[in-house]
């Protein structure tokens, strides 16, 4: 091997000087850091870039055996090993060595809950990837997220859907929304709790992701290619396993196949379903736009449906849970054509809200994740190199966010923050 470090084509100056600058390396010494601690930095910032110790050791011209020793905290990294190490990973040396720097490791709490299955596997993984770059930009800008987070509730022996129900009342009146109807469950999420929550295209048979870690806090992934009242369903269900059992990760498989469901499932869906139609507020709003017909139609289960943000299938399950129609209702609609979304249109006309996360997804990011890209991207804290491969895109991909968030910040005259 030539011992000669290979230059990352798109990487720019700005990445080796910034080597440079950071405070040890002005010594060429790493001794004020934690051997084991940056050696797991550098596992995780290697797993990232999709390269094996082998490659990454031949990338900076040492053997496989070093860098081992290395990753395990066996052997300290040297400053100019660091650098290479940095440059091959497309990551800063700033980022891999400074103390408060939170690198995120969540694909462990998934190997249960993703088993082997590819799709379920790649959920995590997507997961993992937006919760780093999340956190890193968030390091780097010094802009933490809050958190306002319920204690933990374990489901215990009994009822679990009793418990569910009572859980789901209590978060609805520590959030101070009352019995009303939630329109957007996402910003709940976010704002009032300071979860992590991301809209991206995923494959079809999966419909959500969660993950607790006491570092990061509560990360939820939903599927954009599932429509808006799906996705809003899916984050009330894991919203449920966040209040009952946080620290085990969940994968959520669209339907269940017929299989035999945990206790921890059936409470999520339970939970899910009296968070966002509370059974008093669902019974009155349903009797008052049947009142004076005898029977269920199709545009009472579209309008009911809108009012709760909820798919048309879980709203006519729920009036049957509820007792407000007889059992099998939902199954004489499929029977009979199904309530399709040409008839949804043609009742709700202008009331009916553009999905922008689905129309957007080619943008793989969430809209404080680009807010925080463009911004460091605005202050030359990270290159589009970096940018780009921290948040896994190519580079046309990036200029489309980066163009999107600066389209006003060209326009003369705008109002300035306080403080």
């Amino acid at each position: 091997m030539s011992g000669q470090t290979p230059i990352v084509s798109d990487m720019k100056e700005s990445l080796r000087q910034e080597a440079f600058a950071f405070p040890s390396a002005r010594t060429g010494r790493l001794t004020d850091l934690n051997a084991a601690h940056l050696g797991r930095r550098l596992r995780l910032a290697r797993e990232r870039a999709g390269l094996t110790q082998a490659q990454a050791a031949d990338a900076i011209g040492i053997v496989r055996t070093t860098l081992v020793a290395i990753e395990s905290g066996k052997r300290r990294v040297r400053m100019e090993e660091l650098r290479a190490l940095a440059e091959s990973y497309a990551e800063s040396v700033n980022a891999l060595t400074r103390p408060e720097s939170v690198h995120v490791d969540l694909m462990p709490r998934f190997r249960r809950a993703a088993g082997k299955d590819p799709a379920a596997c790649q959920a995590a993984e997507t997961l993992s990837n937006l919760v780093t770059a999340e956190v890193e930009l968030e390091g780097v800008l010094g802009a933490a997220r809050g958190r306002s987070y319920p204690p933990e509730r374990p489901i215990v022996a009994g009822d679990v859907r009793a418990q569910a129900e009572s859980d789901a009342a209590d978060m609805r009146h520590r959030l101070g929304i009352g019995a009303a109807p939630i329109r957007d469950i996402v910003s709940l999420l976010e704002i009032d709790l300071g979860m992590r929550v991301y809209i991206r295209p995923i494959d079809s048979s999966v419909s959500g992701a969660f993950a607790y870690d006491d570092a990061v806090g509560a990360c939820v992934l939903l599927n954009a290619n599932h429509p808006r009242e799906r996705r809003a369903q899916m984050a009330a269900r894991e919203l449920g396993r966040f209040v009952s059992c946080r620290s085990a990760a969940d994968i959520a498989f669209d339907g269940f196949g017929g299989r035999r469901r945990s206790r921890e499932e059936r409470y999520a869906d339970a939970f899910a379903r009296a968070f966002l139609t509370p059974a008093r507020t669902v019974m009155e709003r349903f009797r008052e736009l049947t009142r004076g017909s005898g029977t269920l139609t199709r545009r009472h289960v579209i309008l009911v449906a809108h009012i709760f943000g909820i798919s048309r299938e879980a709203m006519v399950r729920r009036l049957e849970d509820l007792r407000q129609v007889k059992r099998g209702a939902w199954d004489w609609f499929e029977a009979n054509g199904g309530i399709t979304n040409q008839q949804a249109s043609k009742v709700l006309n202008d009331l009916l809200p553009e999905d922008l996360d689905r129309a957007g997804t080619k943008q793989p990011g969430t809209l404080r994740l680009n807010l925080l890209a463009a911004e460091a991207y605005r202050q030359d804290l990270m290159s589009e190199g970096q940018l780009a491969r921290l948040l896994h895109l190519d580079r046309i991909g990036l200029r489309e966010i980066l163009d999107s968030v600066d389209a006003e910040r060209d326009v003369d005259g705008l109002p300035q923050l306080s403080g």
